[in-house]
């Protein structure tokens, strides 16, 4: 079977998490991606655990679907052959800061005037043109600066904390996936390369400001920033008599539905907060509250058992390890065992979509 991206060439010149994890997408995608890396090889690589040296388990996890070749870009013999393989191509993805490019000899003027076809895609922190622009970035780093660590203190008062995944790296890469197929396809239309910068900090700053913008999105502003339900400290996995569940009710039909499973419509139909999603929103501390302590009151196989019969959102809290064992995730073959030339019997995730 023919995939989307057979026959496009993809030079990966980047490293780390974010755009490996971009070009490992488009390469299920069908595109032949070359990753070029440096004579220490990309760091991601060290990061254990690992069966052998250089072969850590993110590395595997953001690398499959590429070939990798090795080149010191800071030689005249490794810049040529690199500027070699950049003739044919369709795209090349970097994660270095511009400056850095250019000073390598790999600005965007110098690429295509050796392919003018290309499309030269940047992953980097932050867009060009303001006093950040030459600023390295990092995960943690775009998280504090786009306030994750500070909604989680507005949440419930505890101590700033960034989430314990890598948010932005993993969220600018889908970004970017998108970006580069529709460019792809301005390509196939026109034949013409263009330059994409996809710069973390502006892209993070839209992503979180979609919700939390709130009251601030109009000039006056008419209320405070943040969305109360997400800022909700009982907006949880909702502790039940023996274990956690995870469940959304939030429509209208949801809390009729809720209701009417528990025998109490008449309640619903009697208490103004919950006449609809304005009310509900403008009580929403309160309505999590109840049902927070409503939670306590069965196990989660009954909650469960509950939500399901009346069409309500809920899931089972998993921990990574339990995660394995989903039986969704069994019957669709989400994971499979590999036989990997170099590092034995892996554990691998199929791609998603389908």
């Amino acid at each position: 079977m023919t995939r989307p991206l057979d026959g496009v060439r993809i030079i990966d010149l980047s490293n780390m998490l974010m755009a490996p994890y971009t070009t490992q997408i488009l390469g299920d995608m069908g595109a032949d991606v070359i990753k070029i890396e440096a004579p220490g090889g990309d760091p991601v690589r060290g990061i254990g655990p690992s069966r052998n040296p250089g072969m850590g388990a993110i590395y595997l996890n953001c690398n499959r679907s590429k070939r990798s070749i090795l080149l010191d870009l800071k030689q005249p013999e490794g810049l040529t052959a690199a500027l070699d393989l950049m003739k044919d191509a369709d795209v090349l993805v970097y994660n270095r800061r511009p400056q850095v490019m250019a000073r390598l000899g790999l600005s965007y003027e110098t690429v295509s005037k050796v392919n003018p076809r290309i499309i030269y895609a940047g992953l980097f922190g932050y867009a060009q043109g303001g006093p950040y622009e030459k600023k390295p970035a990092f995960d943690d780093l775009i998280q504090g600066a786009v306030s994750i660590p500070s909604l989680s203190h507005m949440a419930d008062g505890r101590e700033p904390t960034y989430a314990p995944t890598a948010l932005v790296d993993r969220g600018v890469g889908l970004w970017a996936v998108g970006q580069i197929n529709a460019a792809l396809y301005y390509q196939c239309r026109t034949g013409k390369g263009q330059k994409i910068d996809l710069p973390m900090f502006e892209m993070m700053t839209s992503f979180v400001l979609a919700d939390h913008l709130a009251g601030y999105t109009f000039e006056p502003k008419i209320g405070p920033i943040g969305y109360d339900r997400m800022l909700n400290p009982d907006r949880r996995p909702y502790r039940t008599k023996d274990s956690y569940v995870c469940v959304m009710v939030y429509t209208d039909r949801h809390w009729r539905s809720f209701y009417q499973a528990l025998g109490r419509e008449a309640e619903l139909d009697a208490d103004p907060r919950y006449k609809s999603m304005t009310t509900r929103t403008e009580n929403i501390k309160q309505i999590y509250a109840e049902l927070s302590a409503l939670m306590l009151t069965r196990t989660t196989e009954e909650w469960l058992k509950l939500f399901d019969d009346a069409d309500i959102p809920a899931m089972p809290m998993h921990t990574p390890e339990t995660l394995l064992e989903d039986p969704h995730l069994k019957a669709t073959n989400f994971f499979s065992t590999i036989d990997h030339p170099s590092e034995g019997k892996l554990l691998e995730m199929a791609v998603p979509s389908q």
